[in-house]
C-alpha cells in the first residue's frame, strides 16, 4: 500500500494535523554537534533539581512496579482535596495537564462545534481541537491599549462566543508570553459566558504569580459550574518527568471526563511523587525565589543589550528580537543553548527563554552577547 493511502485512512482532521512539538532534547544535540556543554532553557523546567523526597519515596517503592497503579488516584485526590479545598469528586487526573485538555477537548467537542482560544496561545488548544475534528476560533490578543500587549483580550473573546462555541480555553499566566489577566477581568468575563459553554482556566504556571490581583480560578467553582481549573506538577513542582496534572471542577464535569480518561493515566511512581511534591512547602518556596531571581536575572541583562522582554509572571519569559528570530536560535544552538522559537505561535521575531539556574542563565546572556560582537 501506498504511503499516501495510509494517510487518507485517517480522519480528514488527523491527515492535517501537525504534532506539537517539544523543545530540542540535550542528547539531540549532543549528537548532531558533539558539544562537551549544553544548557536547556526551553522547556520551562524546574532548575532547582529533583527533590529529595521525592527521589526518596521514588527509591522505597521501585519495587512495587509489576503492580498497576490506583486507577482512581484516591490518595492524591485525597491530598489535593485537602490542600485546595475542594471534594474529591471534583478532581480529574491526567498525565500532565495536556492529558486533561484532551480529555476536555474530547468530551465536551464535536465536530460541530468551536473552541475558542487567544492568539498567541499554548498550542495544545488548536492541536486537540483539530484532532476530535471541532472548528477553531482565534481571538485577537491585547494590543497594548486597555488590555496587556501579547495577553488575552477577554472582552474581545467574549464576543466571539456564538451558538457554536463549546469550549474556551483561557491560560493565565499564558504559554508562551507570559502575560496574564486580574481578578476583575476574570469576574466579567466569567459573568458573561453563557452556562452551556465550557471555560477552562489553564493555571499551569499558577505557582509562580506574585502579583496580589492575580486570581485563584478554583475560587470560582462554586459560583459557575461550567469552569474548569487546570494545573500541573510538571513546573513549580519539578515532576515534569513523571507526567502528572489534573483539573478541578463540578462533579458533574469530572464524572464525564473520568468516563472518557484512560485508566491507569498517570502511573504509579508519579502518584506518589505528586502527593510528597504537593506538601512540601519548602521546596516550592525555594523554586519561587529562585525563578524570581532568574526572571530579575534574565530582564535586565536583555534590556541592557536592547531587546524588548514581556513581563512574566511564569518561569520564563518572551523576548523580541526586532527581526526574524530564528537564526539566532539556531546560532545559539552552536553556542550549546537550546531555547524556543515562536514562529509556530505567531511571533517570528520571539524567542521563549526558561528561567534557570544562575549559572545557566548567565551561560546564555554571556553566548548572546557573543554573538552581538
Amino acid at each position: 500500500m501506498e504511503k499516501t493511502e495510509i494517510i487518507q485512512l485517517a480522519t480528514p482532521a488527523i491527515q492535517k494535523l501537525q504534532p506539537y512539538q517539544p523543545g530540542k532534547p540535550i542528547s539531540e544535540l549532543e549528537r548532531e554537534l558533539g558539544l562537551e556543554e549544553i544548557i536547556k532553557l526551553a522547556s520551562n523546567e524546574n532548575p532547582l533539581g529533583t527533590n529529595p523526597k521525592v527521589q526518596a519515596v521514588i527509591q522505597e517503592n521501585l519495587t512495587e512496579l509489576t503492580r498497576y497503579p490506583d486507577g482512581n488516584g484516591f490518595e492524591l485526590k485525597r491530598a489535593l482535596a485537602q490542600k485546595l479545598n475542594v471534594d474529591v469528586e471534583q478532581i480529574t487526573l491526567g498525565n500532565g495537564s495536556n492529558d486533561v485538555l484532551d480529555l476536555i477537548a474530547r468530551t465536551f467537542l464535536t465536530t460541530e462545534s468551536e473552541a475558542l482560544f487567544s492568539e498567541y496561545a499554548f498550542a495544545v488548544y488548536p492541536i486537540s481541537t483539530q484532532a476530535v475534528g471541532a472548528m477553531a476560533a482565534i481571538s485577537p490578543a491585547g494590543r497594548g491599549e486597555s488590555w496587556m500587549k501579547y495577553g488575552h483580550d477577554l472582552d474581545a473573546m467574549a464576543a466571539r462566543i456564538n451558538e457554536k462555541t463549546g469550549v474556551i480555553f483561557v491560560a493565565n499566566p499564558n504559554n508562551p508570553t507570559g502575560t496574564w489577566f486580574g481578578k476583575q477581568q476574570l469576574e466579567s468575563f466569567l459573568n458573561v459566558i453563557p452556562s452551556h459553554v465550557i471555560i477552562v482556566l489553564d493555571e499551569a504556571y499558577f505557582e509562580y504569580v506574585k502579583d496580589s490581583d492575580y486570581p485563584d480560578a478554583t475560587r470560582y467553582l462554586a459560583q459557575y459550574p461550567n469552569l474548569i481549573v487546570t494545573r500541573t506538577f510538571s513546573k513549580a513542582h519539578g515532576l515534569a518527568g513523571l507526567r502528572v496534572g489534573y483539573s478541578l471542577s463540578s462533579a458533574e464535569i469530572a464524572d464525564l471526563l473520568n468516563r472518557v480518561r484512560q485508566p491507569f493515566n498517570v502511573n504509579s511512581l508519579a502518584l506518589l511523587a505528586a502527593e510528597v511534591a504537593l506538601n512540601d512547602d519548602a521546596y516550592l518556596e525555594e523554586t519561587r525565589r529562585l525563578n524570581g531571581q532568574g526572571v530579575k536575572q534574565l530582564t535586565e541583562a536583555l534590556t541592557q543589550q536592547g531587546f524588548n522582554v514581556i513581563p512574566s509572571a511564569g518561569n520564563f519569559i518572551c523576548v523580541d528580537f526586532g527581526k526574524p528570530a530564528m537564526p539566532l536560535y539556531e546560532a545559539l544552538l552552536k553556542k550549546g543553548v537550546i531555547v524556543r522559537p515562536l514562529a509556530n505561535y505567531g511571533l517570528p521575531n520571539h524567542l521563549r527563554i526558561s528561567i534557570g539556574s544562575e549559572y545557566e542563565n548567565q551561560f546564555f546572556i554571556n553566548a548572546l552577547a557573543s554573538l552581538a560582537t
